[in-house]
């Protein structure tokens, strides 16, 4: 069950939020749907260096507020705000929405978020950087900053081989199955001249406690 239950959508509306948050009717409901899809695309492929964590979408009847998590905020900010004014033109284009507001966050640690750990797996894969250098590199870091458990798992045509297979190292407690355990889970695509190879990662930052509560860490022997 584990590997077959993605460890976001598990626990979506009990310790996690929705990355869409909005109300719409029949009629609306599936326009709503694509042009969430087709922003975050958009905002992903073209700021992909600016190492975006996650997007979240917010909408009213005529306001659209768009959320982006990113471990380099100037890098979308611009001189004097520059580049949220690019960004929101861009994302008019999008939508029907006449008011957009874009808010920027910044992640605080990024050796401990998911997305950004599988990004940067892929992208020394993609220099041909070695898996297993790669992902023991990403994997102590996080280690240090002290997380519970990591587990980074590579798929594809490693070291050239003619026969795709998976490979994975794992260090710390991981309990998937325990719904308030906080479980951070990304995923990157590495484009390699053996073809694609993907990255999955899950990181364990705690416990949970209460809709949306404060985390916990518990100790090793704690009960998960």
């Amino acid at each position: 069950m584990g590997q077959k239950v993605s460890p976001i959508g598990l626990r979506v509306g009990v310790n996690r939020d929705w990355s869409s948050t909005w109300f719409a009717d029949k009629k609306t409901f599936a326009k709503y749907l694509k042009e969430d899809n087709t922003i975050r695309e958009f905002i992903k492929k073209n700021y992909y260096s600016c190492s975006i964590s996650s997007i979240t979408l917010e909408r009213t009847e005529k306001k659209l507020v768009v959320n982006i998590l990113t471990a380099r905020p100037g890098m979308i900010i611009g001189n004097k705000g520059a580049g949220i004014e690019t960004l929101k033109k861009q994302i008019s284009k999008l939508t029907e929405c006449k008011t957009i507001v874009i808010n920027i966050k910044e992640v605080k640690k990024p050796d401990t978020d998911a997305t950004l750990m599988a990004e940067a797996i892929a992208t020394q894969l993609e220099k041909r950087v070695g898996w297993r250098r790669a992902m023991k590199q990403v994997l102590q870091k996080a280690t240090k900053m002290g997380v519970k458990g990591v587990k980074i798992m590579v798929s594809g045509r490693l070291d050239g081989a003619e026969i795709a297979r998976s490979e994975y190292y794992r260090e710390g407690s991981l309990p998937l199955h325990t719904i308030k355990a906080n479980i951070d889970y990304g995923t990157a695509t590495a484009h390699t001249t053996f073809g694609a190879v993907g990255v999955k990662v899950w990181i364990n930052k705690g416990d949970i406690y209460g809709k949306l509560g404060k985390t916990v860490k518990t100790e090793e022997g704690g009960n998960n």
